[in-house]
Order: structure tokens, then sequence, then C-alpha cells
């Protein structure tokens, strides 16, 4: 029988039978375009630190730190090889001559460096060894002070004990006497040839119970009455001062301050230097004419005229100094003067003097 096909049904049955076979023997085939995914690994691969880095990374790192072992080995290389020449004692890398043989001056304080008892050695250039050097060096004569290459005229003579008990002589120096030898050259200041007392100037004598403290000075003097009055005290410590008298060349007035001068040794010398210092305030040209020289109780007094010219006629005042010690400052001066056209206040002199008094 036909199955519609132009075959028999035998034909069509036993065609089909291997074809389902065929079918079921064939392997399945995997897509095409379609590729297996991986399996992931159970743990994953570790790397270092070092396996990460570039190549050229590596080898910068490489260049820094050889160069800087280069620069550590140069400066310890450096540094040992300056040592020797530049801490105290070295020996010195250059040729050293020979000391010099030269003695100290003959108004060196220092006691003479002995002579060396190997004989002298001429000064030259020479390269020595450790040995050679130790010998060579200047370290058998000592270092000389600067007061033994000085000459013997600019060393300033060492103070005089003033005879206390307690003075040493390592106090403090006084002065020398330069400034008086200056003082005492000046055409204006005659020398003081011999002591006298000041005797009573003419005038009235007035008397006054009042005082004025000198803090600044450390001392404490009459408070005159009337004409005098206080004023204006600067430049000194304290001042009073008499009415402007006519044709007279100057103000008088009573003043107190710490001596302006230089401090000498003796009481009498300070005075002195005073003196000299008062005639800043006397016209120009004066000159002093001594009238007493005398001790005080911690000080000296100096009495003089002083002589001068206004408007071409001579006309003269009286003054004095007055300088007291202070215990623990500088000494007190006490300074009067009067013009002669108000001679009748120069008893006023004495007055003054004689109250001078500590604190």
């Amino acid at each position: 029988m036909l199955d519609g096909l132009g075959g028999t049904q035998g034909t069509r049955e036993k065609g089909s039978a291997p074809t389902r076979a065929a079918e079921a023997d064939t392997p399945e085939l995997p897509q095409a375009g379609v590729r297996p995914r991986p399996k992931p690994s159970a743990s994953p691969v570790k790397r270092s630190l070092i396996g990460d880095l570039r190549m050229r990374v590596i080898y910068r790192i490489l260049a820094v730190v050889t160069a800087l072992a280069v620069a550590a080995v140069a400066a310890v290389t450096g540094f040992f090889s300056s040592g020797s020449s530049d801490q105290p004692g070295g020996d010195a890398s250059g040729p050293i001559a020979a000391p010099s043989a030269a003695a100290p001056s003959p108004g060196s304080s220092s006691p003479p460096v002995p002579a060396p008892t190997q004989p002298a050695q001429p000064t030259q250039s020479v390269q020595p060894t450790q040995s050679a050097q130790s010998a060579q060096v200047p370290a058998a004569s000592p270092p000389q002070t600067p007061s033994a290459s000085a000459p013997a005229s600019a060393t300033p003579s060492a103070p005089a004990s003033s005879g206390d008990p307690g003075d040493t002589g390592t106090a403090t120096p006084e002065p020398d006497r330069s400034a008086v030898v200056a003082a005492l050259a000046d055409p204006r200041v005659p020398e003081l040839r011999r002591d006298r007392r000041l005797g009573r100037l003419p005038g009235k004598s007035y008397r006054s119970k009042h005082r004025i403290q000198d803090r600044k000075a450390g001392v404490s003097l009459v408070r005159l009455g009337r004409p005098w009055k206080i004023f204006g005290a600067a430049p000194f410590s304290t001042r009073q001062v008499l009415p402007r008298a006519k044709g007279a060349g100057h103000r008088a007035m009573l003043v107190s301050c710490p001596v302006p001068t230089l401090v000498q040794r003796a009481p009498k010398d300070t005075a002195l230097l005073a003196a000299r210092w008062t005639l800043n305030h006397h016209p120009r040209g004066s000159r002093i004419s001594w009238v007493a020289s005398q001790p005080l109780k911690r000080g000296w007094l100096l009495a003089y005229r002083v002589n001068y010219r206004v408007k071409g006629k001579p006309r003269s005042s009286m003054a004095a100094v007055a300088v007291t010690e202070v215990p623990g400052a500088k000494p007190a001066m006490l300074f009067v003067t009067i013009p002669d056209s108000q001679r009748g206040h120069w008893r006023d002199i004495n007055t003054a003097v004689s109250s001078l008094r500590l604190g």
C-alpha cells in the first residue's frame, strides 16, 4: 500500500527507524559564539608590593638611596680629615714657623719667661712631624697679656690705700690729679698757696629758721628770707636768687647739687675743680682771686672774688664753694655768688656756708 509519498508503507517504516537511532547516538554540540564561563578559583593569588611597582620606579628609588649613601660617606670623610687641625690642640696641616724668641717689654707686669735650654733654631718654614710640632709649638712661653705689649707709660697706676683699716687698695680707683693740674694750668685759676679761714664779710646778718631739703644731693641748707626767693632749680637741685641788680654782670644766687666735676681723693682738690666750674655762671673773661681756703667737718670750703668787666668797666662778685662728703653718694656742693652791686648781702655767704648739713 502506498503511503501517498510514492513509496510503500514498509519502506517508510524501514527508513524512519535508522534516523531516530542516529539522532540518539549523535552528541549535543555547543552553540556557536558562546564561550564557557571559567569557574572561580577557590583563593585569589597574592602579589607582593615590589611586584606591583614598575621597574623605572624601582630604578629611581635605588638611585636616590645611592646618592644619599655617597653624600654621607663624603661628609664623614671630610669631618675626620679636618678634625685634627680644627679642634683645640690639633696639629696643623701646613708648615709651622719656629716661635719668636723676643723677650717681653720692660713694662710688662707678668714674670719673665725663662730662656729655652735648646739652642734657638732659625725661623724658617718646615714640614714637622707630630713629635717635631710638639717641640716647636709656642707652649713653652705663656701667652702675653695686653699689658705686656703696651708701653709702661700707658699702664694706669694702682690706687693708693686711703689708710682705713678695711681698705686693701683693691677698691674702685680714685682719679689722679691730672684734672687738678689742668685746672691750675688755666690762667683764670691761680694756685692755692696757703689755707686761710673765711672772716665776716660786709653786710647785715639775717637769721632764718627755715631750711631747704636737697634730697638729690643728700644735704640741707638755710632758706634765706626776703629779698631772697626760691627760683627754678634747673640745672641745680635747689636755687635761691636775689632780684636783678642794675649794672651787674649776673644775678646773685645760692644753689646746691651733687658736685658736677670729677671727685678727687682730697676734698680740697674736688672744691678746686668745682670753683673753676662755677666760672661758667659768671660773665665771660672772669678770673678768680682766692680769699679763703679752710677745711669743713666733712669737706672743704673755698671763698674767692671773681673779677670781670661789664661794658668795659671792671666789676667783681664775692663767691664761695663748699664741698661735703655724703655717705654712699657723690659729694654735695653748695655754691653762692653775689655781685658787688649787692655787697650789702655778702654776709649771707657766711650764713649759707655755715648752714650746710647732711640730710
